[in-house]
């Protein structure tokens, strides 16, 4: 987790959307309430959890609300196996201080093997502003409001990302005597292509969301709602596409890709063959065919 490491030094403050640098935010306080629908436990840093109903449970801190700065909320019913990372530095605009820092890490280290979670959204609580992290299964970001400097950074580390139309998103580091230093100098080439991730990135230009979804740096662009959620609306109807999908196959799909693009071509198509190798002996490729054959909807368990 040496990215999320960086934001320990680097800071940013992000809004309902991503975020802009914010120097003297390190260590300022914050907060998130979390609810997690579902009753799936997640490994909870020894802190109990209770049911209120069937289908509705809330993960109890023992630490202060103030001190909680990231968390968790599982989806149920049709979307099942779509989770939620939340977060809400409400003071600090999700400014990207140590202890936020340490609760993503921990966070998304507990969700790295959690077979139960397909696909993951991130999304802040925090009115305006962003953030994101590095996980086997599809992670999808959503830009509501700013996503500036280290907020677009972590934006860039996800598979996907939406955003609102009035979203303003941009490496705006070079504008500040710095340059981006936590993966954007590398993802945003990755995205955008070469020449234009350099005119951005010397410029610290910003852009709104249909500007970004047309240059190719966010999937999918939307008109902003009265809620200031409208990212994140488009943000989950992306992962209910996924959803049902092979489990196995998606993380196997996404290793071949993100592997892939770091090599040549030859050594990239050995990589597909090995991720094709470990599908092969699935259940949910035999799942798969058979659905085919009969001619009806797959049944997926990730096995």
């Amino acid at each position: 987790m040496t990215f999320l490491r960086r934001f320990a030094i680097r800071h940013c403050s992000l809004s309902r959307g991503l975020g802009a640098l914010s120097p003297a935010s390190l260590g300022a306080p914050g907060s998130v309430t979390l609810h997690r629908l579902g009753v799936e436990k997640l490994p909870s840093r020894g802190r109990p959890f209770t049911g209120h109903n069937d289908t509705h449970t809330s993960w109890l801190h023992t630490e202060t609300p103030e001190s909680v700065e990231v968390d968790l909320k599982r989806l149920d019913g049709e979307d099942t196996g779509i989770a939620e990372v939340l977060m809400c530095r409400q003071k600090a605009k999700n400014a990207l201080g140590r202890v936020f820092v340490s609760q993503m890490r921990e966070l998304v280290s507990s969700l790295h093997h959690d077979t139960a979670v397909r696909v993951v959204v991130f999304r802040s609580l925090v009115q305006g502003v962003f953030c994101a992290a590095l996980l086997p299964m599809p992670t999808v970001a959503a830009v509501d409001g700013f996503a500036l400097g280290g907020g677009l950074e972590l934006a860039l580390a996800c598979d996907l990302r939406t955003a609102a139309n009035s979203a303003q998103m941009g490496l705006i580091e070079t504008t500040r005597g710095l340059l981006p230093g936590a993966g954007g100098s590398q993802r945003l080439p990755r995205a955008v292509g070469f020449a234009l991730a350099k005119e951005l990135i010397f410029t610290g230009r910003r852009v709104d969301g249909q500007r970004a979804v047309d240059m190719g740096l966010v999937n999918r662009a939307t008109e902003q709602n009265s809620d200031g959620d409208a990212a994140y609306r488009e943000a989950l109807s992306l992962a209910r596409e996924i959803l049902p999908q092979a489990p196995i196959a998606v993380r196997m799909a996404k290793e071949a890709m993100n592997r892939g693009m770091e090599v040549d071509i030859t050594s990239g198509m050995a990589i597909e063959r090995m991720c094709y190798a470990r599908v092969i002996p699935t259940r949910d490729r035999q799942e798969g065919m058979a659905a085919f054959i009969e001619k009806r909807p797959p049944r997926y368990t990730g096995e």
